[in-house]
């Protein structure tokens, strides 16, 4: 661990908050980290959409993805599972076209047999518990002061990655899914100083009985 002070790891902003260094000034970055980022997600869909979207970002910036995020939505029928899962050969070379979104034929097609393993999961019971198990249902909460002690994947974003990978789900490595329970609260890895650490700490349901 450094010793150089926490301020360094966080920044003061106009508004009189203290944030993560990783937003930096943009607009939609800073609404992101202080609306979403870190904050546990439980809806079934939200998480496939999210899960869908941090695949896409591989080899890109999150801030390209965010930016491309409406436009993956309208591509991608707001990411219901139950109409992804019907793309056909046309539906692909039609998003093959669309320059709103990342056109990655590999990832389009995971994203159609991601959507039917995600019904096949849910028919079985439930997409949230099915992740929320490799924490227990409850966020782990982290007390980090510098972003280099945060680790780039964990012995859960592995277990994690190796069942997504066992069920079918694509472009889901342990780095990614790392990147996914940072995003959607199921590790809280905002730095002690950041603002949004108590807040989103204070958003965690009570541990499973």
């Amino acid at each position: 661990m450094t010793d150089l002070p926490a301020s360094d790891f966080v920044k003061l902003h106009p508004d009189g908050r203290s944030r993560c260094l990783w937003p930096g000034q943009d607009p939609l970055y800073v609404a992101y980290h202080d609306e979403e980022w870190g904050v546990p997600e439980y809806d079934d869909r939200a998480l496939f959409e999210k899960l869908i979207l941090d695949g896409f970002q591989a080899g890109l910036s999150w801030i390209t993805i965010l930016r491309k995020r409406d436009n993956f939505r309208a591509a991608f029928a707001d990411f219901d599972p139950g109409t992804i899962a019907r793309f056909d050969a046309a539906k692909v070379e039609a998003l093959m076209q669309d320059a709103g979104i990342v056109r990655n034929r590999a990832k389009i097609n995971g994203t159609v047999e991601s959507a039917r393993v995600w019904l096949a999961i849910q028919e079985r019971g439930s997409f949230s518990d099915f992740l929320w198990d490799f924490v227990d249902g409850r966020p782990r909460i982290n007390h980090f002061r510098n972003r280099a002690d945060v680790p780039a994947e964990t012995e859960q974003s592995q277990k994690m990655a190796k069942a997504l990978k066992q069920a079918g789900f694509k472009f889901c490595g342990p780095t990614i899914t790392y990147a996914f329970m940072q995003a959607v609260g199921m590790v809280n890895d905002h730095m002690v100083d950041c603002c949004r650490h108590a807040e989103c700490a204070a958003l965690a349901l009570p541990p499973r009985r």
